[in-house]
C-alpha cells in the first residue's frame, strides 16, 4: 500500500504532500519478511504489516538472503514528502534462530546505534530500537511463531548500511545513541513536515541533560544562535536543546521536567516574536508585530518619529539597524520582555531563565 497523501498541507505546486513510514515500520516489514523465510515459508513481496493505528501498509522487498539458522530481509524507506534523513536507506532485519528459552532478543547491526546515556526510553547498552517498533516486530514474530508451531526464540538484528554517516545529520551523537541511527516511530506513518518529530527530539535533549547531571541547557533557535550562544555561554555542545521554532513546546515540557537554568537564544526577529507572546516562531504560524515592536522601541527611549519608522518598516531586521543607528537598547527590551513571556509560561517552576539576541552573523545584539 503505497503512503496516502496529506490534505493538510500541500507542495510548491499546490498538490498534496505524501506521507511515508518510519524507520521502525520499515524494520517490522524486514523482520516479518525475514521470519516467514526462517520458517521455511519463503519470502512474502510484498509483505504486509498492521500499524499501531489499524493502517496495513505494504512493502516491497528490497533485499532477501537466507542461510542456515537464518534470513534477512531489506526495506527501502520510503518517507514520502518529509525532508527526512533516512528517506532511500535501507532498513534490514537479520534474524536467527536463539538458544531454547531466549525468548526475542534484539541487537543493533551496522548502522544502528547503541544507547550510552541514561535519560532514554531504552537502558544504556541496549540498541537503540524504540519501544514501538519493538513490539510491533516482536507481535510479527511471536504470531508467526505460534501459527507454525515454532519456538519464539529469535535473535533480532537491524541495520542501515551507511546509518552511521547519516546519523551525524541527527540528534543521536548529542543524546549519546552512537554508531548510527534510532529505529523510531509511535505510528507508524511520517507526516511531512510534521513538528511533532522535532519536539520528540527536543524532549530526548532534556531527558539526557537530566540524567547526565546538566543543569544548565541553552535553548538554540538555529545554527547562528547555537554557535554564539556557546562562544558566550561557554557551555558544551550537550547542552545544546536545538528548538527550532518550537519554543513553546520545549518551555512547556520544561515546565514539567526542569534544570536548574535555561539560556535561550535566537535571532532578534524571531525573539521579537517570542517577546509578543508567540510559542511557535514559524513565519508560516507567526509574525513580526510591528505595533508592538514600535512600542519596544518606544520603551527602549524612541521618539515619535522613530516609532512612525518602525511601523512603516518592511522587517524586523531594518527596525534593529534603525535603533542601532539611534543608540535605542532595543535587542535589551526585547530580550527582557521574551524572557517575562518564558518565565510566565514555566509558571512556579524555578528555572533561572537568560534570553539572548543575535544579528544575523551572530553578533549579540541584546541580552536579559
Amino acid at each position: 500500500m503505497p503512503p496516502q497523501d496529506i490534505l493538510s498541507d500541500s507542495g510548491q505546486d499546490g498538490s498534496p504532500l505524501r506521507s511515508g513510514w518510519t524507520t521502525g515500520a520499515c524494520a517490522t516489514a524486514a523482520t516479518k519478511a525475514a521470519c516467514l523465510a526462517l520458517f521455511g515459508q519463503g519470502f512474502p513481496d510484498p509483505v504486509t504489516i498492521t500499524l499501531p493505528r489499524g493502517e496495513t501498509p505494504s512493502f516491497a522487498l528490497a533485499l532477501r538472503e537466507q542461510g542456515e539458522g537464518w534470513a534477512r530481509a531489506g526495506v527501502v524507506k520510503d518517507a514520502g514528502d518529509d525532508p527526512d534523513v533516512t528517506h532511500g536507506a535501507t532498513i534490514i532485519a537479520t534474524l536467527r534462530r536463539g538458544a531454547a528459552g531466549s525468548g526475542l532478543v534484539f541487537r543493533a547491526g551496522p548502522g544502528v546505534g547503541t544507547i550510552t546515556k541514561p535519560g532514554l526510553p531504552l537502558p544504556v547498552g541496549e540498541p537503540a530500537i524504540n519501544p514501538v517498533p519493538r513490539r510491533l516486530m516482536s507481535a510479527e514474530v511471536v504470531a508467526i511463531s505460534g501459527r507454525l508451531g515454532q519456538p519464539a526464540d529469535i535473535e533480532i538484528e537491524i541495520s542501515v548500511p551507511g546509518g552511521e554517516k547519516l546519523a551525524q545529520a541527527t540528534w543521536n551523537p548529542r543524546l549519546g545513541i552512537l554508531g548510527g541511527l534510532s529505529i523510531l516511530g509511535t505510528t507508524g506513518v511520517v507526516v511531512p513536515y510534521s513538528c511533532s518529530a522535532w519536539i520528540h527530539s527536543i524532549q530526548r535533549g532534556i531527558d539526557v541533560a537530566r540524567a547526565t547531571g546538566l543543569d544548565h541547557v541553552v535553548g538554540c533557535v538555529g545554527n547562528t544562535s547555537e554557535r554564539a550562544a556557546l562562544a558566550l555561554t561557554g557551555l558544551s555542545v550537550e547542552a545544546v536543546i536545538d528548538m527550532g521554532d518550537f519554543v513553546g513546546g520545549m518551555l512547556k515540557y520544561l515546565r514539567r521536567h526542569p534544570v536548574q537554568r535555561l539560556t535561550i537564544a535566537g535571532g532578534f526577529a524571531k525573539l521579537s516574536k517570542l517577546a509578543g507572546g508567540a510559542m511557535d516562531l514559524h513565519s508560516k504560524r507567526s509574525q513580526v508585530d510591528l505595533p508592538q515592536l514600535a512600542e519596544m522601541v518606544r520603551q527602549a527611549g524612541g521618539t515619535a518619529a522613530q516609532l512612525r519608522a518602525v511601523l512603516a518598516a518592511n522587517t524586523a531586521l531594518e527596525v534593529l539597524e534603525m535603533a542601532q543607528q539611534a543608540g535605542l537598547p532595543l535587542g535589551d527590551v526585547v530580550a527582557a520582555k521574551a524572557r517575562l513571556v518564558a518565565l510566565d509560561v514555566l509558571g512556579d517552576v524555578p528555572v533561572q531563565v537568560a534570553v539572548l539576541a543575535f544579528d544575523r552573523k551572530g553578533m549579540l545584539v541584546g541580552r536579559a
